[in-house]
């Protein structure tokens, strides 16, 4: 297998080379189609390189030795969904041992976890494993996801007793409208039908079935604006009836899904004064209140602009995540990026943890090596030759 330092080598050739539209398979390392991003003009190719593999150090070196990564510096907080998009950023790396390290941590808990809560891993523990709280549907969906991208990449059947529980799983909390529950809370309550998990749900299942159908039946009648054509994330909260997140994930996931909608995203716009820099960086909020930039949400953005081939606009908001990057104490020579930059709301009126503008964040940090990779976690479910009378965006 490549060793990082090779594999920026050929990131960098590629980038003076200005390869387009080819794919190239080195060993273990897939570098996905369509080339290397094509950057702002403000920086070398030799300090894009450099700058992405900072950030690939960061995220490797906050890998534990039980294989788990926390979501930031200075917290104990373990969560599902940051170590699925960590297994896939050591994927899209050539870094398979660490990927099947994430991996062999939830395997070996089959039974003693997942089996033993109505199915479902744990969204949320602490770093030694021990706390944890609730399974929710959206953080397993990307545990799949990320165990598909393996499955493929490799050729490995090694966890194919994981994907199928969770497939099953899935299929399990289908609803008689086609929706899916979110999970269970730790009192056994079930958690309500949450669109985004829904729609990473619908995606790593491979395939088209009835499932898929039913789902794109719930979200026709039940999450979709048709005056807006835009997904509809709390459809009781006129306040919050949409979510940023939605725009870009229901265009990554989603085939012939309208490019309009990532320009009605607009409508999450500001710029904030970054917390640990004071410098000022644009881009999306989660929600309409605009208070608070979301680097990850932002970056979401960025690769959903680039999978539209809008690169002028993928490259305007990748400009601005540069502003984010932050060299941190805690590990030498490393960059990564905050969640958000100031203090703020999430989606709703929750306040954000204290440290979320000030330390780099896992989430954040993945995304934007996504787009420098240009590497697309979702496309493998993507393509599932949906049936035109089902994709009621086009009707």
């Amino acid at each position: 297998m490549l060793n990082k330092l090779l594999f920026y080598t050929i990131l960098g050739i590629l980038l003076l080379s200005c390869t387009n539209d080819t794919t190239e398979v080195y060993e273990d390392l897939i570098l996905i189609e369509n080339g290397i991003v094509d950057l702002p003009e403000d920086n070398s190719d030799g300090e894009l390189v450099n700058e992405t593999f900072l950030i690939a150090e960061w995220i490797e070196n906050m890998q534990l030795v039980n294989g788990l990564l926390t979501s930031s510096e200075r917290t104990d907080y373990v969560s599902l969904y940051d170590n699925s998009l960590a297994a896939l950023a050591f994927m899209a790396e050539g870094e398979i041992d660490k990927a099947e390290a994430v991996f062999d941590y939830f395997n070996d808990r089959i039974y003693s976890e997942f089996t033993q809560n109505n199915g479902g891993f744990f969204q949320l523990r602490n770093s030694d494993g021990s706390n944890g709280r609730r399974t929710w549907l959206g953080d397993n969906a990307w545990l799949l996801i990320a165990l598909n991208n393996y499955h493929y990449i490799t050729g490995n059947t090694k966890y194919n007793e994981m994907s199928e529980l969770l497939e099953n799983w899935f299929r399990s909390l289908q609803d008689e409208d086609g929706g899916l529950w979110g999970g269970y809370n730790e009192d056994g309550t079930q958690i309500h039908k949450v669109t985004e998990g829904i729609l990473m749900a619908y995606n790593a299942v491979e395939g088209y079935d009835d499932f898929h159908k039913g789902i794109l039946n719930y979200l026709s009648q039940e999450r979709w604006d048709s005056n807006e054509n835009l997904l509809v994330a709390w459809p009781e909260n006129e306040a919050h009836y949409y979510a940023m997140d939605l725009h870009s994930l229901g265009y990554l996931i989603f085939e012939n899904f309208p490019k309009e909608v990532l320009f009605k995203a607009d409508r999450y716009i500001n710029t904030q004064v970054a917390s640990f820099s004071g410098q000022e960086i644009s881009g999306y909020c989660f929600d309409e209140d605009k208070d608070v930039i979301w680097l990850e949400g932002t970056a979401q953005m960025a690769l959903a602009f680039k999978e539209a081939n809008l690169g002028n606009e993928a490259n305007s908001i990748l400009k601005e995540l540069q502003k984010a990057q932050m060299n941190n104490s805690a590990e030498l020579n490393s960059l990564g990026i905050p969640y958000v930059t100031n203090a703020g709301t999430s989606y709703g009126a929750s306040l954000l943890w204290e440290d979320a503008p000030n330390t780099p964040a896992l989430s954040s940090s993945i995304w934007y090596l996504f787009n420098m990779l240009n590497y697309n976690p979702l496309d493998l479910g993507r393509l599932k030759n949906i049936p035109a009378e089902d994709r009621f965006w086009l009707q």
